[in-house]
């Protein structure tokens, strides 16, 4: 059996024992792995998963950013681009034993590993069976939706450190065409597409269209965090406004209508 509660002093005890802080964006990442465990567990228990599983959930929540905190330490910045931090946490805990803090019972290892990796990925991996793709679901999107919170409540200098210095730039930004066309069909963005700064929030944005579960729809209609993220900025270019609007319109209808599929019964990925 897997227990969240001793996995949780383990995080503690592992992120006190980083040196700086203060450093921009290490609280925030703090912050969004709680919030993430929590919401791997609403997920978790919306499917009426075990609790077995719910905790299993828990934990993979609680780790899946683990390499975020070296990344920081490293590099100073979030860049995916640059530094798979996904691929980098499951090193850490799995290469150089540090699962054995978080989990002592090796079963649930394949899957803890295999749902940290894909958690950040453009597509889950194929090949995985069914309770490994389930937790990658389930951690997908717990991450996804805690990340439109982030983009709300944070302040930039937090949320890109050394790459957006202040909330002017992405107020003065445009869209790029691959980025904009992503959203037009409906598709998540290759973080590769991302060529400006307003990016960067469009992208965030259409994690909507990789969501799995109702509960997950439901908590994006009830926070309405689409509006909230694009009124958050004061844009200054008419162009930009012009399509934001549509973006808006695009995904909350695109969320309407998943919620109604799934009231229906139905499934429309």
């Amino acid at each position: 059996m897997i227990d969240f509660k001793k996995a949780k002093h383990a995080f503690n005890e592992y992120i006190n024992l980083y040196e700086n802080k203060n450093q921009a964006g290490y609280e925030l990442k703090v912050n969004h792995t709680y919030f993430v465990a929590e919401n791997s567990k609403q997920i978790a228990k919306s499917l009426n998963l075990s609790q077995e599983d719910i905790e299993l959930a828990e934990v993979i929540g609680l780790l899946h950013d683990i390499g975020r905190f070296e990344e920081l330490k490293i590099t100073k910045e979030f860049n995916s681009v640059k530094f798979n931090h996904a691929l980098h946490g499951s090193k850490m805990l799995f290469e150089q034993g540090m699962i054995r803090n978080f989990a002592q019972d090796n079963q649930y290892d394949n899957i803890i590993k295999k749902a940290i990796e894909n958690h950040s990925k453009l597509n889950i991996e194929d090949g995985l069976d069914e309770r490994t793709l389930l937790h990658s679901k389930i951690i997908r999107d717990a991450d996804k939706i805690d990340n439109f919170r982030v983009k709300i409540d944070e302040k930039i200098e937090s949320l890109f450190p050394l790459r957006i210095n202040n909330i002017k730039e992405i107020e003065e930004s445009t869209i790029s065409d691959k980025v904009y066309q992503s959203i037009l069909n409906k598709k998540c963005v290759d973080i590769h597409d991302r060529k400006t700064s307003l990016d960067n929030i469009i992208c965030v944005l259409a994690f909507t269209f990789d969501l799995n579960f109702e509960i997950s729809y439901k908590i994006m209609k009830e926070k309405n965090y689409i509006n909230q993220i694009i009124d958050k900025f004061k844009f200054t270019n008419q162009e930009t406004m012009e399509k934001l609007e549509n973006i808006r319109d695009i995904v909350n209808q695109f969320i309407v209508e998943k919620i109604k599929a799934f009231n229906d019964g139905l499934n429309l990925n």
